[in-house]
């Protein structure tokens, strides 16, 4: 044989030896590289996330006064839409989401991707979306698209998904603005509220979301969630809800007359609010000035603030109850020493004090049922600088009231060091030289029918967790203010001054009821304007139950209607007559006895 054939038959084989070679090589290379890297399988695993919401509030009778609610969002690709089925794609989701047609086709022309159609969507109509969103596709509404730019072909539908929550007011301005409001907290994805005023502000913390639910757990190949030993889980905890103490049909009979008397009167606000004297509980605070929180505008503004608590003003005449209450704890009269009035004129300093009553000599008691100025100015000077400066401030004056309302502004009486002077004194004993808050006069006339006791007003009665636990909110302990018979001095004295004083159109039938009027001039640029505040501060009491009531109407503009005994007694006597219509009190013929 040739040796050139045997050379080519050799090199044949070599060649294809090394070809096997190569070959083997690459493929222990490609399975060496596969076993190494990952190869991106579809997973096995499957989460779920459900975000906490925000606590409710609710009334003592039940009735939710705020609750939130989930808002969702719903996106769709513009370039997965078959252009030939626009229309139909249109007609639909109006038609399930309850949008305006001409407003979705607006948004779909605003840009040629991903467009977001609503961020707010309720949980209803997100249902109804998800559920048009498969039969969209088996209409064929959706087309595959190709990126001219990448060469990446992709099919995107209809896209609902949870966008954050919105708060709710069912009753709009029945509440306000002691329910309070809140603001929009941007939260990654998520659009989340927080408390600014009221109970919403003042708990905020525990009306907040506290835990969102996330589950973590392998599925199966037909994408079933496996619950076992692999499994993560957390709980979605809302926040706590807040239960008020005050029912939803009192308030809005309360803020219904408040509202009738203020436009008979032409006053610029009206409050109102009732208290249970032995337990503190508020079960009614009114105002005329309310807004809507589903929807504050511009004019709401002056509204948001809670009169009650964050607007101070010269008390007038019934600080002369406290005063007169300070001169019996530190045994300083009798209520039936002579007072000298000087026929209702008396001059004090520079300024000349007047009664509308021209009496020479009063009792010391009369001097409160008639709300004699110029018999205060004599009172007041028994007390000396530091009974009085301190017997203020054991009242609670200065001080925060202790209600459940944040922003509290607590007023101002004169230094230590003014009392020493005569007209310092004789000035805060009818109500002027100092300012206080309404809270901080109601809680402080609630002393005279609680047993000589001060304690805090508050708005919420629990707390209740997800285990639907109601827990109490702790309270301080009572401060005894006056002894019980000093306490109970005053009470005689202040229902002798609805039967035969200034309150008399405060009284009503079968029930004990005892106030005292107040009227102050207006502090306006330094000087004291031609405008006032009217206001009653009392009690009622039946057989079982007492309530302090109180009421402050504001700039009466009504000729002669500015006297608290005809801007605030005739309120307080309509709302004790509601009181018992509702079942609040039981009037008997022995209370007038």
């Amino acid at each position: 044989m040739p040796v050139q054939k045997i050379d080519k038959k050799k090199a044949k084989i070599l060649f294809l030896f090394f070809l096997i070679t190569l070959g083997f090589i690459i493929f222990v290379g490609t399975l060496l590289y596969w076993s190494q890297i990952d190869r991106k399988l579809p997973s096995l695993q499957t989460s779920e996330s459900s975000t906490a919401l925000r606590g409710d509030i609710f009334s003592s009778d039940g009735f939710v006064l705020a609750r939130s609610q989930k808002l969702f969002k719903a996106m769709v690709d513009t370039r997965n839409i078959d252009p030939d089925k626009k229309e139909l794609f249109v007609k639909l989701y109006s038609l399930y989401s309850g949008d305006d047609p001409k407003s979705v086709q607006k948004r779909l022309k605003s840009s040629k991707k991903n467009v977001v159609l609503s961020y707010e969507i309720d949980p209803k109509h997100a249902a109804y979306l998800q559920e048009l969103a498969s039969k969209l596709f088996r209409l064929g509404v959706f087309r595959t698209y190709k990126d001219p730019e990448t060469g990446l072909a992709f099919l995107r539908g209809l896209s609902i998904v949870e966008s954050g929550e919105r708060r709710l007011y069912p009753y709009k301005d029945t509440f306000t603005p002691i329910l309070g409001y809140v603001k929009k907290v941007e939260k990654g994805r998520m659009t989340k509220v927080a408390g600014v005023k009221g109970i919403e502000g003042y708990y905020q913390d525990y009306l907040a979301p506290i835990q969102d639910a996330l589950l973590i757990a392998p599925r199966d190949i037909s994408n079933t969630t496996i619950l076992n030993r692999d499994s993560r889980a957390k709980q979605r905890i809302d926040g706590y809800s807040a239960q008020l103490t005050i029912s939803l049909k009192l308030q809005k009979m309360v803020e219904r007359i408040a509202d009738e008397h203020a436009k008979e009167i032409d006053a610029s606000e009206i409050v109102v609010g009732i208290m249970h004297s032995q337990t503190g509980e508020i079960l009614a605070l009114a105002t005329t000035n309310r807004y809507n929180p589903n929807k504050i505008e511009k004019k709401d503004y002056p509204a948001l603030n809670p009169t009650a608590i964050e607007y101070v003003f010269e008390p007038g005449s019934v600080m002369k109850t406290i005063m007169f209450s300070l001169l019996l704890r530190e045994g300083k009269i009798n209520p039936f020493d002579l007072v000298r009035t000087y026929g209702g004129k008396y001059m004090l300093g520079r300024h000349l004090i007047r009664d509308t009553h021209k009496s020479e000599w009063l009792s010391a008691e009369d001097v409160i049922v008639q709300s004699s100025n110029v018999g205060a100015v004599q009172l007041a000077q028994k007390l000396d600088a530091v009974s009085y400066y301190q017997g203020l401030k054991d009242f609670g004056f200065t001080q925060k009231s202790g209600l459940d309302l944040p922003y509290e502004k607590v007023g101002s009486i004169p230094s230590l060091q003014r009392f020493e002077s005569k007209i310092y004194k004789a000035t805060v004993g009818y109500g002027y030289g100092m300012q206080a808050n309404f809270m901080q006069l109601l809680k402080a006339y609630n002393v005279f029918n609680n047993q000589g006791r001060l304690i805090n007003p508050y708005l919420t009665r629990y707390l209740i967790g997800k285990d639907a636990q109601a827990n109490e909110i702790p309270k301080p302990e009572p401060k005894q203010v006056l002894t019980p018979a000093v306490a109970k001095r005053i009470k005689r004295v202040l229902v002798k001054a609805v039967q035969k004083g200034t309150g008399k159109a405060a009284a009503v039938e079968g029930l004990e009821i005892g106030g005292k009027t107040g009227t102050a001039h207006i502090a306006k640029e330094g000087g004291y304007a031609n405008i006032y505040n009217g206001s009653f501060f009392g009690f009622v009491n039946d057989e079982t139950t007492g309530y302090t009531i109180g009421v402050l109407a504001r700039e009466p503009k009504k000729p002669y209607k500015y006297f608290g005994s005809q801007s605030a007694a005739p309120v307080f006597r309509k709302v004790v007559e509601t009181m018992i219509e509702e079942g609040f009190l039981k009037p008997s013929l022995t209370a007038n006895e």
